[in-house]
């Protein structure tokens, strides 16, 4: 830990896969004595989770939609965002400013770029996204999550830092932990989930999709479903009409536990989704949304889909019978599963955090020696040799 102290400040956006970052992030700087603030929208302000010492800044920040019309007023929001944001960087002196995407970030990086304080961004996706794209020439690094990430322009692979998704303590720290039985006469526990918000799709499909396994699996199913308010009663009765047990609500508190027990994961594909099931190792079936900017979803799974730790199905394909075949395929036999799990656990970064902090250090001028500087990886390499892409490729998941 540095013996020196610095103040941050982070930027996301109000949504849990732009702030789940910026929160480990924030946790990973406080433990090194380092103060952190954190500027978002009002949706960001009440977001659960939040660390009750990050100091919160709520700023105008303009939305640009399709329609020029609405840029003028997005243009005027950004700007008074920005002047915000500058009068709080004179009293704050931040070492320097990191953005996690979202449009509140934009007025914040914009106005470290004008006071002269360095800037990171980090994108969660595989797709650069809208912000972080806007901003990535004028930025002084940017961290990423994946070893690829489209809509990145080449010429910027000087400052480009592969770090991983940052995940939650809770979650995290389920890595070390063995993946959950599974033999041919135990139970067979899967997970489901939509995000936040739920997914329709999953309720529709999923409980037939169940229900059409081989007998030997569908016996021994016990499923745990996050659905939307609307969509509870007619699932709970989908799965009593097919005889499977099934846990409904549309939120557990306890997410964490149940993804340490889930055998199996069927859901959406989140930046924050996928980083925490390769952070834990859990095979999964992803369906990505197809309405997500730039399709980011579904490039979010090429990583794991192609080291074998997950299979995708297009929505315009996941039917119940589709969804029956893949986990048949996955499930038949209890090494297939585990094998999978060893291949999604080998696609996580447990150390995001700290590489990204390491990373943020190095501008704040930390009196540590192993950060890396801007410039000094390629696009491929890891922030710290030996912590991030690459370093669990000849580790053995606990058993």
């Amino acid at each position: 830990m540095t013996s020196i102290s610095h103040h941050f400040v982070l930027a996301a956006g109000g949504t849990g896969g732009h702030l789940t970052p910026a929160f480990a992030l924030a946790h990973a700087l406080e433990r090194r004595g380092h103060h952190v603030a954190l500027i978002t929208d009002e949706r960001g302000a009440a977001i659960p989770g939040k660390p009750d010492f990050l100091t919160t800044h709520v700023l105008p920040a303009g939305r640009f939609g399709k329609n020029p019309l609405g840029w003028f007023k997005g243009i005027r929001a950004v700007l008074k965002g920005r002047a915000m944001a500058k009068r709080l960087y004179a009293s704050f002196q931040p070492g320097a400013v990191v953005g996690f995407g979202g449009y509140p970030a934009l007025p914040a990086l914009l106005a470290a770029k004008s006071a002269g304080v360095p800037t990171v961004i980090h994108e969660q996706n595989a797709v650069l996204g809208r912000v972080n794209r806007l901003l990535s020439g004028r930025v002084d690094a940017i961290a990423t999550s994946y070893p690829d990430v489209e809509r990145l322009a080449n010429k910027l692979a000087a400052k480009v830092h592969l770090v991983g998704n940052p995940v939650r303590p809770g979650v995290l720290s389920l890595r070390d932990e063995p993946f959950p039985a599974f033999t041919e006469e135990g139970l067979f526990r899967v997970l489901v989930t939509g995000g936040s918000q739920g997914a329709s799709v999953l309720s529709d499909i999923v409980p037939d999709g169940l229900s059409m396994l081989a007998p030997a699996l569908r016996s021994r199913l016990q499923v745990t479903q996050q659905c939307r308010p609307e969509d509870l009663e007619a699932v709970r009765k989908r799965y009593a009409e097919h005889d499977i047990p099934a846990e409904l609500g549309t939120y557990f508190e306890d997410m964490a536990a149940r993804l340490a027990d889930a055998h199996l994961f069927i859901g959406r594909a989140g930046a924050s989704t996928i980083a925490e099931l390769t952070a834990v190792g859990r095979p999964a079936i992803l369906v990505p949304l197809p309405i997500a900017t730039d399709d980011h979803q579904a490039a979010n799974t090429r990583e794991v889909v192609k080291a074998g730790g997950a299979r995708s199905i297009r929505q315009t394909k996941f039917t119940g019978k589709e969804l029956a075949k893949q986990i048949n395929a996955m499930a038949q036999h209890p090494e297939t599963l585990a094998t999978a799990a060893h291949a999604a656990w080998n696609c996580g970064r447990p150390k995001a955090a700290d590489d990204l902090a390491d990373l943020v250090e190095s501008f704040g001028g930390a009196g540590i020696q192993d950060v890396i500087r801007v410039g000094s990886l390629k696009p491929a390499q890891t922030v710290r040799q030996g912590t991030a892409a690459g370093s669990n490729a000849n580790k053995d998941q606990p058993q």
